[in-house]
């Protein structure tokens, strides 16, 4: 350890940064996975599988590798947690970054009178996307998939559409409303966290995506039923015959808990795991305690880029 702490000493005397070794690296990867507030009790994040590619410093090598992390997660067994490290910054310039808060994400079409088509909290991003030169489907859904936008110091921001092939997307059924079909709902399996930076042992890599996977109960709630997210708790309320007319009837939260109920028959036919909303809840209160007591956070993922 001693001689460990010289070299490094040395390096950052003589470079003005040092380079992890590789099993630090990693090691440091899971404790920040573990520690992210993203990262379920049930992860094992000891076992978390860490792609070291520090080397990568292209747009287009970055992208790629983007795409081989979406087709390496999702696998006979599951999902597989992972975290993909890209080159940090450092006093000789800056490691590359992705612009999209999560590998897959769905657009936001606006109209001409406001109205938005597919998912609104991503209406701002598809704006973005569209200013770089970005040009939606023809025939638009509210299932569309975002650009990758990959931004590094030589070459700005550059687009990379998601081949077909690395995504997987869940098609939601309910186990015993069979018409909830007809309202052609769907989503992607993992979400892949891109927009935070790895901070180990005082070095920045401020492009390194990580996947756990989806809480039960987010999906449906938050993603498909929330107002401001697709809205489709009041059509599904609506097809249940509940009584719309006042909050107070509670349609809204049953309608929710269908939603919910649906992406939990359909991710588990798909042999895709969620996690426990009630023991995230918990998970996610310790982590919280732990963040704000005094010590040593060597390693972490902030958001900022």
């Amino acid at each position: 350890m001693a001689e460990r702490l010289a070299s490094v000493h040395a390096e950052i005397d003589a470079t003005g940064t040092y380079r992890h070794l590789p099993a630090e690296l990693a090691y440091g990867a899971r404790i920040a996975l573990r520690d992210s507030g993203w990262c379920g009790s049930g992860v094992p994040w000891w076992a978390t599988q860490v792609r070291d590619l520090r080397a990568v410093h292209t747009a287009s090598a970055v992208a790629m590798q983007c795409f081989e992390h979406l087709r390496l997660v999702v696998n006979q067994t599951g999902v597989t947690p992972m975290v993909t490290i890209f080159a940090p910054d450092t006093p000789m310039g800056y490691g590359p970054r992705i612009w999209n808060q999560q590998l897959v994400g769905y657009a936001g079409h606006v109209d001409g009178d406001g109205r938005v088509l597919g998912d609104p909290r991503q209406a701002e991003f598809t704006e973005a996307v569209r200013g770089l030169g970005w040009q939606p489907p023809v025939g638009r859904t509210r299932f569309d998939q975002l650009p990758l936008v990959v931004a590094t110091e030589q070459e700005g921001p550059r687009l990379f559409p998601l081949p077909r092939d690395v995504v997987a997307e869940i098609p939601l059924e309910h186990p015993e409303l069979p018409w909830f079909v007809e309202f052609g709902l769907r989503w992607y399996a993992v979400p892949v966290i891109s927009d935070m930076r790895l901070c180990v042992g005082g070095i920045d890599y401020p492009a390194a995506p990580f996947n756990t996977w989806f809480i039960g109960g987010t999906v449906g709630s938050r993603d498909l039923g929330a107002e401001q997210a697709y809205a489709m708790a009041l059509p599904v309320a609506r097809r249940m015959g509940l009584d719309t007319t006042s909050e107070h009837t509670g349609w809204y939260e049953r309608a929710c808990a269908e939603l919910d109920r649906a992406v939990l028959h359909s991710f588990g036919a798909a042999g895709i795991p969620l996690f426990d909303q009630d023991a995230e809840a918990a998970q996610r209160m310790a982590w919280l305690r732990a963040w704000h007591r005094p010590g040593g956070r060597h390693a972490c993922y902030v958001r900022g880029g």
